[in-house]
């Protein structure tokens, strides 16, 4: 398999509020929610970065899609990182999911292997870690901008 990520799919309770947290609390860019006209059909699409889009739909038309039971959601399955160029981004990111109406599950500090990192959690619960990486400041890297 040659990995080509280009959409990261969240499930949501509530579409509209994941819709405003996103767009209006961080800022991402979208066209809204679309795909109403059908049935488990709506669902709204974010630009991160060239290539790859988050989307937000809802967990209950997920598992129909999927032909699954919808289970317990839980935050640690996986984190989505966004990393940052500066320990000062790190702060500010995290004071925006914050004013957006995330959970600050960790404030940023200082992490053991020499990096700087927060986690928030979406309404949903969905854990982003936000983290500047000094080893990484080098390489070429497109940040997703909050």
């Amino acid at each position: 398999m040659k990995p080509k990520v280009t959409v990261i799919t969240l499930g949501v309770d509530d579409l509209e509020r994941s819709l405003r947290f996103y767009r209006d609390g961080l800022g991402l860019p979208t066209e809204g929610i679309v795909g109403t006209e059908f049935e488990h059909g709506a669902v709204a699409f974010f630009d991160l970065q060239p290539g790859l889009r988050l989307a937000v739909w809802k967990r209950d038309d997920i598992a129909y899609d999927a032909k699954l039971a919808k289970t317990a959601p839980s935050p640690t399955e996986f984190t989505l990182g966004h990393n940052v160029g500066s320990r000062e981004e790190v702060d500010r990111v995290m004071e925006q999911a914050e004013r957006a109406g995330a959970n600050i599950a960790v404030p940023p500090h200082d992490t053991f292997w020499g990096g700087y990192s927060g986690y928030f959690q979406d309404p949903d619960g969905h854990l982003w870690e936000v983290v500047w990486n000094p080893q990484w400041e080098n390489e070429e890297t497109v940040p997703i901008r909050f």
